[in-house]
């Protein structure tokens, strides 16, 4: 039998009994002071005798801390690798109960390659519905921690953050309005186009005022500014407070005594409900010079006649319906983009995921909202 030196007596003896088969016997605690030595002993020992056996000795062990737990690990790694084998033996009570704590048996074991299986149809539409439920419900949640901080609000008014709902009104309508006009500008220049088409071959030039005057006031300029505003503000408010929950701001404010919904969400709210239908009302105006161009240069009319024609046909029921409409829309953006701030988990992929169902719930809302519009006006109104 073959002793070999160790660094640290009465710590640790690796024997060698035959060709192959090397014991490492154990001697009071491997600790952070000498785990690292013994892997480094025991593998140059392994890499001379071409060791194919390591028993592990721990009947004189009388503690391992967490390096010492991961120094029998990283032996065992190394005998597998070697195709060898690795045995520990006589291990005492107290051994084997810090073996079980730090999950011995699972340490660099890894687990085999398994092919994943798809769910089928019916598992999907399972957790889609689920996903569904799980949804609407944090959507009635949160309407409910909206309601109380919105009344909590007209009751203390001096307890709404006055500087930042200033700031999201101009973030929301201010620097929106450039976007917004260009956009209606187009559209009445389009509409009044495509419309023009058809009703010049009747002598019916002067009803492109109305058509344009209709379309845009009753139903383009509210759902396309809410659209607009979906796309800016609404994903702004989602990654804004995703990217606080992320970082764990929200949870500081919570801590500090702030009511989140009331501290982030309430000047949002009111800056979009506010702003938005002032916006579709600029909506309104562009949208009608846009079609007042085409009147004038293109089908002869004179800037008066096509004036005259749409206030004729453009009632104050018709505008204060679009801009109703678009207040709503407003409500829905800020509400979901929030909610969708406040539903971030994770990192900041869950932001860029947040942000994208805070547009997309969006506008699926206001296009859903819309119809509901559309069917009491024809049969209510």
């Amino acid at each position: 039998m073959e002793t070999f030196p160790e660094p640290q007596p009465d710590r640790y003896e690796i024997l060698e009994k035959d060709a192959g088969n090397i014991t490492l016997h154990i001697q009071g605690s491997i600790n952070a002071s000498n785990a690292a030595s013994l892997v480094k002993d025991t593998d140059s020992i392994l890499q001379e005798r071409s060791g194919l056996s390591l028993t592990v000795d721990l009947e004189k062990a009388t503690y391992l801390d967490d390096y010492g737990v991961l120094a029998l690990a990283e032996l065992r790694e190394i005998m597998t690798k070697r195709d060898g084998f690795f045995h520990l033996v006589n291990p005492g009570k107290k051994v084997k109960e810090i073996l079980s704590m730090f999950e011995f048996e699972s340490l660099t074991v890894k687990s085999p390659f398994e092919k994943k299986i798809a769910p089928n149809v019916f598992v999907q539409i399972g957790e889609a519905f689920f996903r569904i439920i799980s949804d609407a419900k944090s959507m009635i949640f949160f309407v409910g921690a909206v309601l109380l901080s919105l009344l909590y609000i007209f009751i203390h008014p001096r307890s709404l953050r006055a500087d930042d709902t200033f700031l999201c009104m101009r973030r929301t309508g201010v620097e929106a309005l450039p976007i917004v006009g260009l956009i209606s500008f187009l559209l009445g220049m389009i509409i009044a186009f495509m419309s023009s088409i058809q009703l010049r071959q009747f002598g019916a030039n002067i009803y492109v005022a109305s058509l344009v005057g209709l379309a845009m006031t009753y139903e383009i300029s509210p759902l396309g500014t809410a659209i607009v505003v979906a796309g800016r503000s609404g994903s702004s408010f989602a990654s804004e407070i995703g990217t606080m929950k992320v970082s764990e701001e929200v949870d500081a404010l919570f801590t500090m005594g702030f009511d989140p919904t009331r501290f982030l969400v309430v000047p949002k709210i009111l800056a979009a409900v506010i702003t938005v239908p002032i916006l579709t009302l600029f909506s309104d105006v562009f949208a009608i010079l846009g079609g007042l161009v085409v009147g004038v240069f293109v089908l002869d009319l004179t800037s008066t006649a096509y004036i005259n024609q749409t206030i004729r046909t453009v009632t104050m029921f018709y505008l204060f319906w679009g801009v109703m409409k678009s207040g709503v829309f407003a409500l829905i953006i800020a509400w979901v983009g929030c909610l969708r701030g406040f539903q971030v988990r994770g990192g900041a992929d869950s932001v860029g995921r947040a942000t994208t169902s805070a547009v997309v719930s969006s506008i699926f809302l206001i296009i859903v909202m819309d119809s509901i519009f559309a069917i009491i006006h024809v049969y209510w109104l």
